[in-house]
């Protein structure tokens, strides 16, 4: 929960969708994945306490033209990826992804009556689009749909059991919507803009939680190098709707009470290289929580390599992250 996860830099997956944000992105779509060990929130921000891993997908322009891939295990697992590409003109391309996964074989090798494997049935969609702007800029916006079901508990549970104390089960549907925008202003000057919707109906046994979360994200970037110099400074904003059915979002008088959280910031970071065996990353982060105040995150980190096959690197900060109690812990 210390870990912040991004796709393509932005925060998509926080709160209610840490479970499954990442699942369902086709293979053949992601570039490459980055991973920042130890704080990393001047850029990304205060949640990345512990490091970050960013999801980095693919361009059409960088992508097979058609690309299927299927896999089946033994247990009774299916997943499909398929990957297309197409052209409009010069300027305009895009890439679509389909990921399909399928595990209905509930297996109990311990003999509790329980089933030992999360049952999931998923579909997702996911369509990239560049845009490549006259003076050699580019832009891109994404967006993807998610649909699952999964669902575990006692053997002989079925859906018709969902919600009622016969038979022990727990089931969880999700639907999930995101957009993620990235466009050039300038050589260096990018906006980017996010937006995710997530919804989930579940129930542990008896117990109902219904929850929804919306989150925007913009953010205006500069980048500029100065000499030995390259400096990074930004203006985020993040707006978060958030409610269910639990106490975390009610009134005393058990009115319902969405939780509306925004999150304007400021940052800075300075990437000065003092050689070609020694560079420090310096930089001091500014945001403001409508409830919970000013939150101010530095980091400083140096790397020494002294050859091209070793790296020493050391880092330090610090970083701040809301609690979303019942969507981390159901069992609370």
């Amino acid at each position: 929960p210390y870990t912040m996860i991004l796709i393509d830099g932005m925060p998509i997956v926080s709160s209610l969708s840490t479970v499954y944000g990442l699942a369902g992105i086709p293979n053949s779509m992601v570039k490459r994945i980055e991973i920042v060990k130890g704080p990393a929130s001047t850029l990304y921000g205060s949640e990345a306490v512990g490091g970050l891993v960013n999801i980095i997908t693919k361009d059409a322009a960088g992508a097979e033209k058609l690309k299927i891939d299927i896999s089946a295990t033994s247990v009774g697992e299916i997943n499909t990826d398929v990957t297309a590409k197409f052209k409009v003109n010069n300027r305009l391309s895009s890439l679509l992804g389909v990921n399909y996964f399928n595990y209905r074989q509930p297996r109990d090798i311990n003999n509790d009556n329980f089933t030992d494997v999360t049952l999931q049935n998923r579909v997702s969609v996911f369509n990239k689009w560049n845009f490549r702007h006259k003076n050699e800029l580019s832009s891109s916006l994404a967006f993807r749909y998610v649909n699952e079901n999964r669902w575990g508990g006692e053997l002989q549970w079925r859906p018709m059991y969902k919600g009622t104390n016969i038979v022990y089960g727990e089931s969880i549907n999700t639907n999930r919507a995101e957009m993620i925008g990235t466009f050039s202003l300038s050589k260096n000057l990018t906006t980017d803009v996010s937006y995710n919707y997530h919804l989930q109906d579940s129930y542990y046994g008896e117990i109902k939680y219904y929850a929804s979360q919306q989150v925007a994200f913009t953010q205006l970037r500069l980048n500029k190098v100065w000499g030995k110099h390259d400096v990074l400074m930004g203006l985020p904003f993040r707006y978060t709707f958030y409610d269910d059915n639990s106490p975390a979002t009610a009134r005393i008088n058990g009115d319902n009470k969405p939780a509306h959280s925004f999150l304007p910031g400021i940052f800075v970071q300075d990437q000065f290289t003092l050689s070609n065996k020694l560079t420090t990353l310096a930089g001091l982060r500014y945001d403001y929580n409508n409830e919970h105040g000013s939150i101010i995150t530095p980091r400083l980190s140096f790397k020494f390599s002294p050859d091209k096959n070793n790296t020493f690197r050391l880092s330090g900060g610090n970083g701040f992250r809301v609690v979303n109690l019942f969507t981390e812990d159901y069992a609370a």
